[in-house]
């Protein structure tokens, strides 16, 4: 392995070293860019304002803004602008610095501190801003052109910062979005489109010209599909911005935009009424048996017994049927998966709800892969190929099934994998690797584990002698994931990373986790009701009413560099994998309401 990993080493030196040809300058740049941009930034941040990093370019250098609290909190009352500089030549400290500077610590500003929230982003093209080669970003892209982009997100070789601003904006959901332009024709330039809210701004200044450029574009499309923001492209000298800004607030305009407004309905809903939506669109088969489609299935019995409908479960029998019948093989011939594991958790499921030893006879076919053919346990349960996935994939099956048959064996076997995968892939500081051919901490390859040992908690007796063992690896884990959950209540594709995209897999499974423990007593409320609070609003603004999904990791197998991750597909529309993991976030977080509401009427029974 280690010579394995060596020469991967050597072959992402090669790469290095062409880039460097291909880009002059190239090696380092980040690095050296980085320090730049953190300078530039910390020179800005005034008031209230703190940093938050959105992307990352191909050269590896972090796309930050300026944000307050006030502004990650889409429910405000207050109308959120946002200014967008992309070229910032000579330097961004006069326009955007001045204006934020003007904007939180000016008394003539004090009016408008009332009614407005103004965040930046002060170098939306770092790459190109610090070797001053604007409008290039040193990738062979021009970001300032380039909406809405097109291709895969996050991996465009030439404007990923395109997408990642695109989609931050369509998340984030500002009312009004300032472009900075170089000055050079000084003017107010308004989209003229049919978006209401922009017509007490078109008094302001000439029409925008339709281009691919942010501002045209932003009222036109719907970035994430939550609805157009709107936009206009302010070109003045740099000192004159704060004058604009005061003109803009003084105009009328006002919040919410349609973006925010579609997400402030999303946030209004019950985790029961999204659970509900969800079920309506996932959870409908199990054309073989693996995790993400049993997951969903699962997901629809606790919506279920959480709506007292049993036609849920029903559904789900007659979807199991033929494995029932053995028409279908739950095990394929010849195919040894962890997802196929992990797949006959909707069995042990049905054997709990429904007490039919049929379905535990069907979920041994799973668990029984842990004995040799004398009957002995394995080193390791079969498929894991070293993936820390493998601790959802086979632990909890192993436990389930010692529960239903009362034969230790299995959960003798659920600890011992367990120990198997951290000691192949838990980092010192907690996070597990997604694998040993890269130490990047994969936000779904934490998400499992962190989700595979809450599902053994639920179901390991309190006596069990696996349990404290198992609920001190699942406490240091979780310890260590809630250090690095985002601002805005998420998790990252790379946990440690907070240029990657927000992930929307691993916060839904990490999520579900801490709310499970929290409910079931293995973990503290004061200390992790606080993490729910950000990371369940987060989940809320990405579902849609019709379960379609944004920003989840496409399947990933074993990556080789952080960049491979880094450039993993984030889906935005329906998504299989996405709507099982929310289906069992949603149902969750459904009855930990229940749970307090019981709690409340009991409580006011016994004053």
């Amino acid at each position: 392995m280690k010579q394995m990993v060596g020469c991967w080493g050597r072959i992402a030196l090669w790469v290095a070293v062409l880039v460097g040809v291909l880009v002059p300058g190239a090696i380092g740049v980040a690095g050296e860019t980085d320090v730049k941009v953190g300078k530039l930034i910390e020179g800005m941040r005034v008031g209230p304002l703190k940093r938050l990093d959105f992307g990352v370019t191909r050269l590896g250098t972090l796309i930050p803004a300026l944000v307050t609290d006030e502004d990650l909190d889409l429910r405000t009352r207050k109308t959120r602008v946002l200014l967008v500089c992309f070229d910032g030549l000579p330097q961004p400290t006069e326009s955007i610095g001045g204006a934020l500077k003007w904007f939180y610590e000016s008394d003539d500003a004090a009016e408008y501190r009332k009614k407005f929230l103004l965040s930046a982003i002060p170098v939306a093209n770092p790459d190109g801003w610090a070797a001053r080669r604007v409008p290039s970003n040193l990738s062979g892209g021009t970001p300032s052109s380039a909406y809405p982009p097109t291709g895969t997100a996050y991996s465009d070789v030439k404007n990923p910062e395109a997408h990642y601003l695109w989609r931050f904006i369509g998340i984030s959901a500002p009312d009004l979005v300032v472009e900075i332009g170089s000055g050079s024709s000084p003017a107010l330039l308004v989209p003229r489109t049919g978006l209401s809210q922009l017509k007490p701004l078109v008094k302001l200044g000439p029409p925008l010209v339709a281009t691919r450029g942010l501002a045209s574009r932003l009222p036109r499309h719907s970035p994430c599909r939550t609805g157009p923001v709107p936009a206009v492209r302010l070109d003045d000298h740099p000192g004159r911005v704060p004058i604009r800004l005061a003109e803009i607030f003084k105009s009328g305009f006002s919040g919410p935009s349609p973006a925010r407004r579609t997400i402030q309905k999303r946030l209004a809903r019950s985790p029961l009424l999204i659970a509900s939506q969800l079920a309506r669109r996932y959870g409908h088969q199990l054309d073989s048996v693996a995790y993400i489609p049993a997951l969903a299935l699962v997901g629809r019995i606790r919506l279920g017994q959480l709506t007292e409908d049993p036609s849920q479960l029903a559904d789900v029998e007659r979807i199991v049927a033929p494995y029932v019948l053995g028409k279908k093989p739950t095990v394929p011939p010849g195919r040894i998966s962890g997802s196929n594991h992990s797949g006959h958790l909707i069995f042990s499921e049905l054997a709990r709800v429904t007490g039919k030893k049929v379905y535990t006879r069907l979920a041994q076919n799973a668990a029984n892969l842990a004995f040799d053919k004398q009957g002995e346990l394995l080193e390791a349960m079969p498929g894991h190929v070293q993936m820390s996935d493998s601790v959802f994939m086979a632990c909890p099956i192993l436990v389930e099934v010692g529960e239903l048959t009362g034969d230790g064996r299995y959960t003798r076997m659920a600890l011992r994998h367990m120990k198997f995968m951290l000691a192949t892939n838990l980092r010192e500081d907690g996070l597990h690797a997604h694998s040993p051919l890269d130490p990047s901490a994969w936000g779904r390859g934490n998400g499992f584990p962190a989700l595979g040992l809450a599902w053994c908690l639920s179901h390991l007796g309190e006596s069990a002698a696996q349990r404290k063992p198992i609920l001190a690896a699942h406490r240091a884990h979780l310890q260590a994931l809630i250090k690095r959950q985002d601002p805005t209540g998420m998790w990252h594709q790379v946990v440690d990373h907070s240029g990657s995209y927000r992930e929307f897999t691993s916060t839904c499974m990490i999520t579900y986790s801490i709310i499970r423990g929290i409910r079931r007593g293995w973990l503290d409320e004061k200390t992790y009701g606080p993490v729910v609070a950000r990371s369940w609003p987060a989940i809320q603004s990405r579902i849609s009413s019709d379960a379609t999904l944004v920003d989840v990791c496409t399947g990933t197998g074993k990556q080789k560099s952080l960049r491979a991750y880094l450039d993993r597909t984030a889906i935005l529309g329906p998504d299989d994998r996405g709507g099982a993991m929310a289906l069992m976030v949603t149902t969750e977080m459904a009855a930990w309401e229940q749970d307090r509401k019981r709690d409340r009427k009991r409580d006011r029974r016994n004053r």
